[in-house]
């Protein structure tokens, strides 16, 4: 038998016995931002954090390119996951990282 044939194929599980998932997944507790910082900072800094929550909660629902992504789609999203509409500036975020994500 040849060597290629005994490797396991790039989407084959290499484990001998199922692999429980803990579901549903539980998010990390939440710290405290650090203190001192300008406040464009915590803006920025959280209209990041909820442009992620809203490109993984497209990605979920199958919006995988950017132009598919209009800001009516970005906006019922964020209404279906329970945020506060995005800004037009978070819009442009949220499309900036399925781009680059690629």
């Amino acid at each position: 038998m040849p060597a290629a044939a005994l490797k396991p194929l790039p989407t084959q599980s290499t484990s001998k016995r199922a692999v429980l998932l803990d579901l549903p997944y539980d998010p990390v507790e939440k710290r405290p931002l650090p203190p001192g910082r300008p406040r464009e900072w915590y803006v920025t800094h959280n209209r990041r954090l909820k442009a992620m929550r809203l490109a993984i909660a497209l990605l979920d629902s199958g919006v995988y390119v950017p132009h598919q992504a209009r800001n009516e789609t970005i906006r019922s999203a964020a209404e279906l996951i329970g945020v506060h509409p995005p800004s037009d500036t978070t819009c442009h975020m949220v499309r900036a990282l399925m781009r680059y994500s690629r």
